[in-house]
């Protein structure tokens, strides 16, 4: 019986810390924080994603300027 506890905190440890993870990765994409975060790193890996993530910001500033069809009325 004494074996097992170790295995067992270590397995509990191992389940609490994956599980924050997965909830900080959750609530880092619903505030889009993880941008700016993420930023360099996809920059040294992935050189393409800076131009899409231009190319994103580009659309939603426009979509934004936009005036609705009611605004004339």
């Amino acid at each position: 019986m004494g074996e097992i506890v170790p295995w067992l905190v270590s397995a509990a440890v191992l389940a609490a810390v994956l599980g924050a993870l997965a909830w900080l990765a959750a609530r880092t994409r619903r505030r889009g924080v993880g941008q700016e975060l993420m930023g360099p790193v996809d920059l040294i890996y992935r050189p393409h994603t800076h131009q899409i993530n231009a190319e994103k910001r580009t659309h939603e500033e426009r979509m934004e300027a936009r005036p609705s069809a009611d605004d004339n009325l």
